[in-house]
């Protein structure tokens, strides 16, 4: 298997090393961030080396870059494990700081399990002197530890994780970043513990040559909440009770093209149907935006699609965006256009008039994000 039962690592053969390099080759080639060619060309040999000399990393990389080729289903699960810290439903926040710090130790559990949950990882083993250790994953018959910070490079790895592989993860809803990489703990990389578990930490110079990183520093789905200007926030966050539907009318009317998830709308909404604010209906938010030509389309296939012929903002999943459309004339050139209710309809500028925008299709039996 390429690790005894202590987790260290058998003395790979020849064969299996050098063919090793083109799958290396391969997985690298698929990271989703841009480098200059010096840098690159290092990390690449760098990240090489890592895989050469441990089979178990590379069947890991490999396997869960399979699983989520662009990464959107890690960032996907970031993004709502932080909405669900935040509870905007229920308490009304939007921002990291705003946590209690219980919920904030609490946060790496969360990722864990909702990693977990996500991609179906096996329960891990029970490792240690005693066995006082539960891994949290098996993959591939391999048990990978999970930790989680929200400071990169605060990780803390438990002594009883000594050569085995950790999947360290950091996201920082403030940068609008993430990372996920993979590390085989080894107790000459690491910071001596201070604390009174005795937990380790990574030493800085060994965060770039001694992880394999799948994604660095990749897109967060953005908080739209955290991110606006305070004085565009305080017109949407309406103080009072009973103010839901017109926070959330606020929250599309201000912030347009520009994908919302679902924790910023439940965040105005503040309760747990907040879809219901979403939803055509008399003084609902499609309703009324409707009004003001303004379409607020969904992560359905078909409101993508419209999004996309329009050049808008295309939400994925768990996302939403709100557009102004103006009725195509011949002075709008050959802006891009889609067709709906038997008009053909443009993005709008602030010289167009403001008309009835048009109803989007019906997209019954779809997933609501």
């Amino acid at each position: 298997m390429g690790r005894q039962q202590d987790g260290h690592l058998t003395q790979p053969d020849e064969a299996r090393q050098s063919g090793n390099r083109q799958s290396a080759r391969q997985v690298l080639e698929l990271l989703p961030f841009e480098i200059n060619r010096d840098v690159r060309a290092a990390s690449w040999l760098t990240n090489q080396a890592l895989l050469e000399e441990d089979p178990d990393l590379e069947r890991i990389a490999e396997h869960l870059r399979s699983l989520d080729p662009t990464g959107q289903r890690f960032a996907t699960v970031l993004r709502d494990t932080i909405d669900q810290l935040l509870n905007g439903e229920s308490t009304g926040r939007y921002a990291w700081k705003q946590l209690f710090k219980t919920e904030k130790t609490h946060a790496g559990t969360l990722v864990e399990i909702n990693l977990q949950r996500e991609f179906k990882f096996a329960d891990g083993g029970d490792v240690g002197d005693e066995g006082e250790h539960p891994m949290d994953y098996r993959i591939l018959g391999i048990d990978v530890d999970c930790k989680f910070s929200q400071d990169f490079g605060g990780w803390m790895i438990p002594p009883e994780a000594m050569g085995y592989l950790c999947l360290l993860v950091w996201a920082d809803d403030y940068k609008s970043r993430w990372s996920a990489g993979l590390f085989r703990v080894r107790e000459e990389f690491l910071n001596t513990g201070g604390n009174r578990d005795k937990k380790l930490t990574l030493k800085a110079e060994h965060r770039k040559d001694k992880v394999f990183w799948l994604w660095r520093d990749a897109p967060l789905p953005e908080n739209v909440l955290l991110h606006l200007p305070e004085s565009t926030r305080s017109q949407i966050l309406l103080d009072g009770p009973r103010q839901g539907q017109k926070r959330v009318i606020e929250l599309f009317r201000r912030v347009q093209n520009r994908p919302i998830g679902r924790g910023a709308v439940r965040t105005a909404a503040q309760q747990l149907d907040y879809m219901a604010r979403l939803r055509e209906g008399k003084n609902r938010a499609r309703t009324v935006l409707r009004e003001e030509g303004i379409v607020i389309v969904g992560p359905y296939g078909k409101h993508q699609a419209i999004a996309r012929q329009l050049g808008a903002a295309v939400p994925r999943r768990g996302e939403f965006v709100s557009f102004r459309l103006a009725e195509a004339e011949p002075r709008h050139g050959n802006r891009p256009s889609v067709e709906l209710e038997g008009c053909h309809w443009v993005l709008a500028t602030p010289d167009d008039p403001h008309v009835t925008a048009p109803r989007l299709p019906k997209v019954a039996g779809e997933d609501e994000g």
